[in-house]
């Protein structure tokens, strides 16, 4: 019996698994289509700077990361942004204010990736609308005075967004992740790095010394030409302690271990606490307790806390993505369950209350 001459018979050896190819419009045209304005920047700028300087101990106010879990609803996600950005006027004496706008999210098994890889949650995955979308909402948010925060997973997606971006960070997931550390290190906004999906803070301590150091990695440029990126490292990296599987890790002597080791390699001790995930035991009714708890550490004279996160929506809890997309309830998350309005503008004039009662005392 014979067999087929691999070297004749093409497409023996690749591409076995992959149905299609299709064509994704570069980065240059869709900054193009979606121009980042004079306003937008300014606000993009601005945020990146005062974030930067809250980090790095030069500014006392608090940063705070408040937003969906992920954006599927793009008029939804804008009438979250008028009022956050209404709020933020209120209290930006005393916290900096910057809007969660997540759109790649990675899942532990299979499920929806996000508005930016799938934004009809129809399993049509048009990614060249995703970017579209994306960009657009980026910049609207922007324009309204509202500085922009989001994930860092998709190793192309910098590329499109970022110019928008005034924040990142890696997840837990990615925090190990060599991929990820270099393409943090070529990111212009301040980073943060959450512990790992265990709870191990070293990790990301870990991470953010890579990522201050120059790399070299692959990418596209604007022209959607493959290249070879050189980077500087990202100077503005910090902790983010999310829990893992042993448990919360938003409590006094965990925040001590983040700073110590911050501090035993070489960096500004910046710990910023995430709400949600394990300190809150993904219950997001009790993302209050962790946030009150961290500013009581904060009002104590904790000052490596320069930070919080908390996910928040129009109207809390979350809801599955149901066959009839008609069937959506407004507002809610399609994710991890959020804390709704009311209770976020409590905890964010709590906070700014307490942190002025702090000032007082100083």
């Amino acid at each position: 019996m014979t067999h087929p001459d691999p070297i004749i018979e093409a497409g023996r050896t690749e591409n076995l698994n992959v149905s299609g190819f299709t064509p994704l419009v570069t980065p240059r045209a869709l900054k193009a289509a979606h121009p980042l304005s004079a306003a937008a920047e300014r606000t993009v700028l601005a945020g990146r700077r005062d974030a930067q300087d809250i980090l790095h101990g030069r500014d006392d106010r608090l940063l705070v990361v408040v937003g969906p879990c992920s954006i599927h609803d793009q008029g939804q996600a804008l009438e979250y942004a008028a009022r956050l950005a209404g709020l933020r006027a209120r209290v930006n004496d005393r916290l900096e204010i910057h809007m969660r706008v997540y759109v790649d999210k990675p899942r532990t098994t299979v499920g929806w990736r996000g508005y930016l890889l799938d934004p009809d949650m129809n399993g049509a995955n048009d990614i060249n609308r995703g970017l579209e979308l994306t960009r657009s909402l980026m910049i609207r948010v922007s324009e309204l005075g509202l500085p922009v925060a989001t994930e860092l997973l998709d190793p192309f997606a910098p590329q499109y967004l970022f110019d928008a971006v005034a924040w990142a960070c890696l997840g837990a997931r990615t925090t190990e992740s060599q991929t990820h550390r270099v393409m943090a290190s070529a990111v212009s906004a301040p980073m943060g790095f959450k512990n790992g999906t265990g709870g191990g803070i070293r990790l990301a301590v870990d991470a953010i010394v890579a990522a201050r150091a120059p790399h070299a990695f692959f990418t596209v440029d604007d022209d959607g030409q493959a290249c070879i990126v050189h980077t500087k490292g990202n100077p503005d990296g910090h902790v983010i302690l999310r829990g893992g599987r042993g448990g919360p890790n938003a409590a006094p002597q965990f925040v001590k271990e983040a700073a110590d080791l911050m501090t035993a390699a070489g960096l500004t001790p910046a710990v910023m606490v995430d709400c949600s995930h394990a300190n809150s035991g993904s219950d997001h009714a009790r993302q209050s307790l962790v946030w009150r708890d961290v500013m009581h550490q904060r009002a104590a004279g904790q000052s490596a806390i320069r930070g919080l996160m908390i996910e928040s929506n129009l109207r809390p809890g979350k809801q599955a993505i149901p066959a009839d997309l008609g069937a959506l309830i407004p507002g809610v998350s399609v994710t991890d369950a959020c804390v709704g309005w009311d209770e976020t503008e409590e905890l964010l004039l709590e906070a700014h209350a307490a942190l002025g009662r702090e000032a007082v005392r100083g």
